[in-house]
This record gives C-alpha cells, sequence and structure tokens, in this order.
C-alpha cells in the first residue's frame, strides 16, 4: 500500500475524512466517481436554499465516513466484521448512489426509461469490479441485499441506514435548515447487531424519534417543498420537450452525450455498456448550458420552460389537501391556449397536477428495532411513549396544481 494514497478530506461536517485503503482511493479518484462533483445533491433545491450547491461527491464521502465510525462502534461491542467485509462495506456506501444523473433524480423521468439510479449504479459497480479484477465483488452483494450477514445490508439500505444518517445531516447543513440536524454520530454509537440484525439500544430512543422527526421536517420543508417541487418538474418536461423535438426530425444544440440521450430510446433492456459509458459523460453542466442556449430556440415550449428555470420565474403552485378538480385544471389550461393560440399538448407543459407523499417511517417495511437492557426486542413505535411516532408511520399525502403566475 503506498502512503500518498492514505489522504484526508476536511468535510465541513465531520472534519477530516480519511481514505482507509488504497482500493477506495483507486475508486475514489476513478473518473466514474470524479463524476460525482459535477453532479448536484438537491437537484433544483437551490432556488429555494441558496446554499444547497452541495454535490453527491460530499454526500457518498460523508457516508463513507459514518460507515467507518458504524464498523469501529459494532467491533467494540463485539460483532465480528473481516477485513474484506469491512472493505465491502466501504465500497457499497461510496458508490451507492454513483448512478445518479443531472440533478439527481429529473433524468429518471425523461432522459432516460424507467431505470432507476439503483440499477445505474450497479451497472457501475459491475463494470468497476471488472477494472478491478473482482475486488467488488463482496460489495456488490451488500448493495444488492444478498450478502447472508443481514445487518450489513441493513448498514447499506434501510429505514436506519448510513446514506440517511449522512444526507439529513449535511442537506440540513447547506440548506440552513435547522429542524433536519440530527446527530448521526449519537445514532451510530447506539447501534448494535442481534440476531444478525441491526438494532438501537434503548438508550438511543430518543435520538431515534428525533431522527425520524427531523426526517418529516425535511421532508416537507425542503425535499418535497412546492418551490423546489414545480422546478424539477419543469426540468423533467423541458428534458421531455427536447427529446420530442428531436424525435421529430428538429435539431437542438446539446453536448454529445445529452443529443444521444435525446436522439435514443434508453432503457433498461438496452442498457449496455456502450450506453453506460455515454451516461458517464453526463452531468449537471451539459444540462445548464443546453437550458442556456435553448431558451432562445423557436419552440414556444421549449424556450419558455428553459427561460422559466434558468431565471427563475416558475410556475404559481397550490397545494391542497384534496385531489385537484379538473375544472379547475381545464380553466387554466383554457386561459393559456387562448392567450398564445397553442395547443392542449403544449399547454400541459405548463398547466399541470400531481400529488405528493411524506412517510417518515415504514412500520411494515424494514422496521427500526430498539433493544432493551432486558434483552427484548421492540419495534419503535412500540417502545417509544410518542404519540407521534405512530401518526409519522402514516403516509401524508398533499395535491397539488401548476400553472403559469402571469404572461409568458
Amino acid at each position: 500500500m503506498s502512503n500518498n494514497k492514505l489522504k484526508i478530506f476536511n468535510d465541513p461536517i465531520y472534519g477530516f475524512i480519511t481514505i482507509p485503503n488504497s482500493l477506495i482511493f483507486d475508486l475514489i479518484a476513478h473518473k466514474y466517481f470524479q463524476r460525482l462533483r459535477r453532479i448536484s445533491q438537491m437537484g433544483m433545491s437551490y432556488l429555494v436554499y441558496p446554499g444547497a450547491h452541495h454535490t453527491r461527491f460530499h454526500h457518498a464521502l460523508g457516508s463513507m465516513y459514518l460507515m467507518q465510525k458504524a464498523v469501529n462502534v459494532l467491533r467494540f461491542k463485539g460483532v465480528t466484521i473481516s477485513d474484506d467485509e469491512e472493505t465491502g462495506l466501504y465500497i457499497a456506501i461510496l458508490l451507492h448512489d454513483i448512478g445518479h444523473g443531472p440533478f439527481s433524480h429529473a433524468m429518471e423521468h425523461s432522459i432516460v426509461n424507467s431505470i432507476s439510479h439503483e440499477e445505474i449504479s450497479l451497472f457501475f459497480m459491475e463494470k468497476l469490479n471488472a477494472e478491478f479484477n473482482g475486488s467488488l465483488t463482496l460489495a456488490i452483494s451488500i448493495f444488492k441485499g444478498e450478502y447472508h450477514r443481514k445487518f450489513m445490508c441493513q448498514l447499506i439500505s434501510s429505514q436506519l441506514d448510513m446514506d440517511r444518517a449522512d444526507y439529513l445531516k449535511r442537506d440540513s447543513f447547506y440548506t440552513g435548515v435547522a429542524e433536519g440536524n440530527i446527530n448521526s454520530e449519537r445514532l451510530i454509537t447506539m447501534l448494535n447487531v442481534i440476531n444478525d440484525e441491526l438494532v438501537v439500544e434503548e438508550k438511543g430512543l430518543y435520538s431515534i424519534e428525533k431522527f425520524l422527526i427531523a426526517r418529516r421536517f425535511m421532508y416537507w420543508q425542503v425535499y418535497l417543498h412546492k418551490t423546489g417541487l414545480v422546478a424539477e418538474q419543469l426540468l423533467t418536461r423541458m428534458l421531455q420537450r427536447a427529446k420530442e423535438l428531436v424525435k421529430s426530425g428538429m435539431s437542438l444544440e446539446a453536448s454529445e452525450p445529452l443529443a444521444y440521450f435525446l436522439k435514443h430510446e434508453v432503457n433498461l433492456s438496452n442498457f449496455d455498456d456502450k450506453r453506460l459509458e455515454i451516461f458517464s459523460r453526463l452531468d449537471d453542466y451539459d444540462i445548464v448550458s443546453a437550458m442556456k442556449s435553448w431558451q432562445y430556440h423557436d419552440d414556444f415550449v421549449l424556450r419558455n420552460l428553459c427561460d422559466i428555470l434558468i431565471n427563475r420565474d416558475l410556475l404559481r403552485v397550490k397545494l391542497k389537501n384534496k385531489p385537484i378538480s379538473k375544472s379547475r385544471l381545464n380553466t387554466h389550461r383554457k386561459a393559456l391556449m387562448e392567450e398564445y393560440s397553442i395547443t392542449q399538448d403544449e399547454a400541459d407543459y405548463f398547466v399541470f397536477q400531481g400529488k405528493i407523499t411524506n412517510q417518515a417511517y415504514k412500520s411494515k417495511k424494514e422496521q427500526i428495532n430498539i433493544l432493551f437492557k432486558n434483552g427484548k426486542v421492540k419495534d419503535i413505535t412500540k417502545a417509544s411513549d410518542q404519540l407521534n411516532l405512530k401518526a409519522l408511520s402514516k403516509p401524508a399525502t398533499k395535491y397539488y396544481i401548476c400553472y403559469p403566475k402571469n404572461k409568458m
């Protein structure tokens, strides 16, 4: 192992993060991982919270740091974790988001069809595994939830994984939304393993309550904030419109990787090494550059969608507790069609509805279990005397309608 690979990152949240071994260093230095420096962690949320410009690169390193803490804590409590398993955990958490496209989630609904970022992450991991002579095999098994030691899979993906432990604290820090600030390191210190499953010791009960309540706040205040929501919708629609125009034979100025995805239908069945390589060259900069060019395009829809996003002159969005009536949608649609002599299909890009759901804790899914001093294990909702935790496990749904504020 060469010493020059044991670098240190200075993180604004945790302080110094050390790279544990040369394999991790080589993965971080790889162009696939470096691309995450150009993928924003929170999509278009910076239009609401100006500080939210942190990237998936920050988040991946932060998640790995917390995994290092978790491994140390569990070993201290007598849980056996081999060196290979330790490295596997670090790689799995480091690469868990490597498949995100530009602005994180907008790509999944516009440029590629029905491929989740988790599936693309797996493609990247398998490609890297071939490049690194099979040294990611164990990490892939853990990432897929197939490894025989269940608690390791839970550390990567569960309701109390290292991914959530980092992004809640990090997103709270960069947005300035103090309600989301959780004590991730205290949570990790309370972890243990019983019957091969992750549990939280009884004295960590209040930290878990705080974690779940913070998660709910962050979803309503940040991730599902109505302005961020409409911006992400507009970005998705802008890419869909660009794809539609290219299909009809129109040429659009775009970077080579973006042009490829606009021209071709890419889905899970045809996502191969060639397409992965092109996808790996795509990031936020391709999209911003295209928007800057397209805001002067002849097409009414594309021009206005880009203009709205570039200059943050977004649509009006109203949130309601009940579904929006079709007549209300029609009123706004007709007004727009008459004003600009456009078709209903064109108007639908600017007048639309949808719904958002917030469920901080899914009690029927992977439960968060509390370990009591007498050895009993209970689900958090039964262990807590907080009545509102049961309420947090019920999905809360809101409905929204978006339409132009004034003339475009």
